[in-house]
């Protein structure tokens, strides 16, 4: 097939990312022939190099549009107008997984459980369910834990309004205020259509984080850009197979992935964030489409653990779009 790798412009320039040269590699050594096509901040070009290519598939690794990921969602929307068939969720998808508010509403519907929450724009309370100290505040339209800090968790009124006034300056969108499970945080790959399979649990493990503070997956601890030059969040945390669960445990997180991936209508792949709270309850806290495919991320190493090597698991993920489109 002619295959257009398609994915967004680095605002940080190079180093290029890993998984576009992963991706397309595996794709070449298939027989596939396979074109570039970065999407930036100008729809134009991109429309007019896709007509170009008249690419029988996109593999489909957009992030968002002229930096912003909150757009990830138009993008799918400009190939379902360009009559392209791509990997991945589709344009209802990204944005349902892509609003954390509507998608925690979605999940209540389906009985799928979410930490108590409140959304609060320009000042108006939308929605407040019954909450209890300790909150953590996000902007509810990033993902990447983008905007998410330690000084997101807040104790007392004072520090919900300061963290919620920060929020509007910074980002300019509602505030997600939840309830804050101190617990264990779990990833759940999921992949699949028409019968979704959970791939292996991993653990974000925060056995060395720094004492003190709140054991968060802050944009910190997976990035390692915190202002703190030692990077003691990035260093104190790693994603490992978690042993030993307790009986149950396992299944319990796997069926809630694939009920959140459901009922948000993903497509082919995507990984679910969730946490268990000290009592055992499990709760969804993130749902990502089209989730991060490099060879050493969560997703493909579960996928490995599955017995789906990375070669293999880019491959299944290009025949998983391929069978949607036949049908």
């Amino acid at each position: 097939m002619k295959i257009v790798l398609l994915h967004t412009a680095d605002a940080l320039g190079p180093p290029e990312d890993p998984v576009l040269g992963q991706v397309e590699g595996v794709l070449a050594e298939c027989g596939h022939e396979v074109l570039r096509v970065t999407v930036d901040d100008d729809v134009v070009p991109v429309m007019r190099q896709l007509r170009v290519a008249a690419p029988d598939m996109v593999f489909n690794l957009a992030e968002g549009f002229a930096g912003k990921g909150a757009l990830e969602s138009n993008v799918a929307a400009l190939l379902n107008l360009l009559g392209l068939h791509y990997t991945g969720s589709s344009p209802a998808g990204l944005l349902l997984a892509g609003d954390k508010i509507v998608a925690k509403k979605i999940l209540a519907f389906h009985g799928v459980r979410t930490p108590r929450f409140a959304s609060v724009h320009r000042g108006t309370v939308e929605w407040a369910d019954d909450l209890a100290f300790p909150l953590i505040v996000k902007p509810p339209l990033e993902d990447a834990s983008l905007g998410v800090t330690t000084k997101s968790v807040v104790r007392d009124v004072r520090e919900l309004l300061e963290t919620i006034q920060r929020m509007r300056d910074d980002f300019g969108q509602p505030a997600l205020v939840e309830e804050f499970i101190d617990g264990r945080e779990f990833y759940v790959g999921v992949l699949g259509n028409e019968s979704p399979r959970a791939l292996p649990v991993m653990e974000l493990d925060f056995t060395g984080f720094p004492k003190g503070r709140p054991r968060i997956a802050s944009f910190a601890a997976k990035w390692g850009d915190d202002g703190d030059q030692r990077g003691l969040e990035y260093a104190g945390t790693r994603s490992v197979f978690p042993e030993r669960l307790p009986e149950g445990l396992e299944q319990r997180l796997q069926d809630a992935a694939t009920r959140a991936f459901q009922a948000l209508r993903l497509r082919d792949y995507g990984r679910i964030d969730l946490r268990m709270s000290h009592s055992g309850e499990v709760f969804v806290i993130e749902v990502n489409p089209n989730c991060y495919l490099e060879r050493g991320s969560e997703f493909a190493r579960a996928a490995d653990r599955a017995g789906i090597a990375h070669a293999d698991l880019i491959r299944n993920l290009l025949e998983l779009a391929a069978a949607r489109y036949a049908r």
